[in-house]
Parts: structure tokens; C-alpha cells; sequence
């Protein structure tokens, strides 16, 4: 949605500001590590063709920092890109950055972080289909999604700029939660953003296939576009709360068992 704004470029997932944060080098050693990290993360399979930035004018542009800091050469990682679309702001959509807070706002302290919470529930059904769940059994999903989203708050509550938002808020009530997301990051409300369907599938095309460096497929392109297929399409409703048509009751049980207090916490309905 954000993408969708005029001003607002958001590439495929990142990942390297984490290995970013943690190079210590200084001077012209810094920013060739800095340029290998970025350039090839994540090392078992860079996803680096995604943003389709060439490696050349990547270093040219880092070239041109001097003295040379790691978060100049984030800030003109993201540039580049959003030049791309003649746009002049820019954002990163990243999961596992919600458990890096701290570090990413040490390197960017202009930072703002939206954090969007969905019921675990539902979380749980969603990521078990995908080629990244952590596991399929229901103890495994409540804990990774407590894990995550109150590692999330605990950060995100000590950051100079962190906003909650509700997942079933925003798609039921969409343009308001933009709205107040675009007052959040000083950003001026477009309706494009709730439009946004129309242009993903051209974005899409920048989610290529990743592979280990043997050639062997890790997940291919079309994985990813099926993983993406709900952002093609408006808001569902019918995806708020589906847990309690599609979660049986004894996974319910299991679930709650692990992840109750977390649920509770984050405003979600314990079902007895």
C-alpha cells in the first residue's frame, strides 16, 4: 500500500541491515565490506538481482561517501532504488527486522517502524502454508508468533518512533488506518494506496527465484509470486478472524495453551 503512494518506494525484502549494524572496519575496508554484505546477503543465496540496481552504480554511488559510514551507504542503498520510480521517499517491508529494532535505528535514528499485528491465529494457518514456517505443528506456530511480535513491542516501545497497527483494522477499515499511518510518517494521504492491487502485479516481477550458490533452487519464482498472491486483490474481510471457521477446536486449545497470555495482551479474544 505504501508502495502505491507517488512519493513511497518499497523494495522486496532487504535482510542485510542486520549484518550491516555488526561491521566494525573503518575507512576504504569499511565500505567494501559493507558493499560485499549488501551485494550478497543472504550469503547461501544473495537475492541482490531482486532490486535491480546494477553493482557497478552501486559502487559508484558509494564511492562518492566520504568519510565512508554505514549508514550513508544504507541511505544510498535506498536512494538508489527509489530512484528507480522517480520517488523520493522510501520504505522496507522485511519481517525479520521486527526483532532489529534497535540496531536499525543505531544506523538510521530517522527510522519509523509500523509494526502490524495480526491475531496468531490466523497468522499461524497463513504461515503454515508457506515455505518458510517454521514448523506445521500448532505449538511450534504460537510460539514463533509470540516470540516475534513481543520482541517486536519490547523494542519497538523504546524506539524514538513505533506505531501498532491492527492487521483486521486495516482491512476493514482501510483507509482510515492509512490515514493514520501517513500522519505517523509525515506523509501526505493519496488514494492510490488503496489502488495498490492494480500495480502489484508489475511489482512482482522484481521477486525472482533464489538459489544456493550450487545452482540448486531454494524457492523459486513462482513460490514466491503464490506467496504474494493476496496483494493482487483488494482487502478480504473474509481473512479477519478466519481461525474460527478454519482452526478446529482442539488446535484452538493447543494454541491458546502456548500463546494465550501474548494474545490477551495484544487486545485478541480468548474463544471458550
Amino acid at each position: 500500500m505504501l508502495d502505491s503512494h507517488p512519493d513511497v518506494a518499497v523494495p522486496p525484502e532487504t535482510g542485510f541491515l542486520g549484518p550491516c549494524s555488526k561491521l566494525k572496519d573503518q575507512g576504504e575496508s569499511l565500505r567494501l565490506q559493507f558493499f560485499q554484505v549488501v551485494t550478497n546477503y543472504p550469503p547461501e543465496s544473495p537475492g541482490w538481482q531482486d532490486f535491480q540496481i546494477p553493482e557497478g552504480l552501486f559502487m559508484e554511488r558509494l564511492m562518492e561517501i566520504r568519510p565512508f559510514t554505514v549508514s550513508a551507504g544504507i541511505r544510498a542503498f535506498y536512494q538508489l532504488y527509489a530512484a528507480r520510480f522517480g520517488k523520493p521517499r522510501w520504505g522496507d517491508k522485511t519481517p525479520l527486522y521486527c526483532m532489529q529494532l534497535e540496531p536499525i535505528e543505531a544506523l538510521l535514528p530517522e527510522a519509523h517502524f509500523v509494526h502490524i499485528v495480526r491475531d496468531g491465529r490466523d497468522v499461524a494457518l497463513s504461515l503454515r502454508a508457506t515455505w518458510f514456517s517454521p514448523g506445521s505443528d500448532v505449538e511450534t506456530l504460537a510460539a514463533h508468533w509470540c516470540h516475534w511480535v513481543s520482541t517486536a513491542r519490547r523494542q519497538g516501545i523504546e524506539r524514538k518512533h513505533y506505531l501498532e497497527i491492527s492487521y483486521e483494522q486495516l482491512i476493514l477499515d482501510t483507509r482510515r488506518v492509512l490515514e493514520r499511518i501517513c500522519r505517523f510518517l509525515d506523509l501526505g494521504y493519496n488514494d492510490s494506496m488503496l489502488r495498490y492491487y492494480e500495480r502489484v502485479p508489475d511489482r512482482l516481477q522484481e521477486h525472482k527465484g533464489r538459489f544456493r550458490r550450487d545452482g540448486t533452487a531454494i524457492v523459486t519464482q513462482e513460490q514466491r509470486l503464490r506467496q504474494q498472491v493476496q496483494t493482487i486483490r483488494a482487502p478480504d474481510p473474509s481473512r479477519v478472524f478466519a481461525w474460527k471457521e478454519a482452526m478446529g477446536n482442539e488446535e484452538r486449545l493447543r494454541f491458546d495453551a502456548i500463546a494465550g497470555g501474548v494474545l490477551k495482551d495484544f487486545g485478541f479474544e480468548l474463544r471458550r
